[in-house]
């Protein structure tokens, strides 16, 4: 039997890895029975040195190359969680070390939450919600999209995007979709018209982003587009916080109380205790509560556990990150 080690921070490892799950582990691969963290680990070198798997999960210890030399038996990582980029390094690429993610099953609860946000955010909820908190009973000029026939503009056709547009499908909806790298039929695929970044917000009355953060991706969203934005719009940002040029925002939506930003994601996160989006009326603020929580962590526990299974038998991996394509993933 392989030797395996669990990796990452135990409040993460925990839920991810639950004791039934480390049973069936167990039946599998020879596994150390101590977590190990990222600041315990050089207390567990003879367990890393036999190591040839990890299940890790949040707080993945960085592949660096002196955690590399104390792993010279390790073939692959199967993480519970989602972007390996924080510990996949170079030299852990180069030694050809195999990363499976459970990026896809991350995926499903932030579509989730993004299409509940979606659907409240076309009922005018938070505009009410506003006005009901602050004795004013509902008004007729609170702009009311409502769902019958509106329009939903989708930035990103990853993972998360593409379950989002799956999820929309069971509504009466129009979807627009801004990716560069999507083609106006693949856009079809999943019913979306492909436009220019500018036609979303301008058409839009809800923007959803899942665009990864890359340098071209930081400050793509900005005063000009959001300005741009319907009567009584929504913007949500369930990403990355460096997507949208922050002081920007605030000066659009402290000119426009009509227009919402819901953003689960922030930068830095929190926001500072100044920040302009504390003070706004139009900004919801959640603390990055979209993606996998609770009982969630256990799918992708499981998720890689399966995966660890399919490695150990020599069968073809359903979760393998593809390394070439690293550098444009989030």
């Amino acid at each position: 039997m392989k030797p395996a080690v669990l990796i990452g921070e135990p409040w993460a490892l925990a839920p991810a890895y639950p004791r039934d799950l480390r049973e069936e582990i167990a039946r599998h691969v020879r596994l150390h029975p101590v977590e190990i963290t990222a600041g315990s680990w050089k207390d567990h070198r003879e367990a890393l040195a036999q190591a040839e798997l990890v299940l890790s999960s949040w707080g993945m210890l960085s592949l660096d190359a002196e955690v590399l030399a104390a792993m010279p038996r390790l073939e692959a990582v199967f993480h519970a969680a989602g972007t390996i980029k924080s510990f996949a390094s170079p030299e852990a690429q180069e030694r050809g070390i195999v990363f499976s993610s459970a990026a896809e099953a991350n995926a499903i609860p932030v579509a989730e939450f993004a299409l509940g946000v979606i659907l409240l955010s076309l009922k005018g909820f938070w505009a009410h919600e506003r006005a009901m908190r602050a004795g004013h009973p509902p008004a007729h000029e609170i702009a009311v999209p409502g769902i019958y026939g509106s329009t939903i503009g989708l930035v990103s056709l990853g993972a998360i995007g593409r379950r989002v547009a799956k999820l929309l499908a069971a509504h009466d909806v129009k979807l627009l979709l801004h990716d560069p790298h999507v083609t106006p039929a693949a856009a079809a695929e999943f019913g979306a018209e492909t436009a220019t970044l500018r036609e979303v917000f301008e058409r839009s009355d809800v923007v959803s982003l899942h665009t990864p953060w890359l340098p071209e991706t930081e400050k793509m969203i900005g005063l000009e587009l959001v300005r741009l934005m319907k009567r009584g719009a929504t913007l949500i940002n369930t990403a990355r916080g460096a997507l949208i040029d922050e002081p920007g925002l605030c000066e659009v939506l402290s000119e426009r109380p009509d227009l919402t930003a819901v953003l689960d994601v922030t930068r830095p996160e929190p926001p500072a205790p100044d920040s302009p989006l504390r003070a706004l009326p139009n900004v919801v603020l959640t603390p990055h509560i979209a993606g996998s929580m609770g009982s969630e962590i256990a799918r992708m526990g499981r998720w890689m556990v399966e995966e660890m299974e399919r490695f150990v038998a020599g069968q073809p991996l359903l979760h393998r990150v593809n390394l070439a394509a690293l550098g444009r993933m989030a």
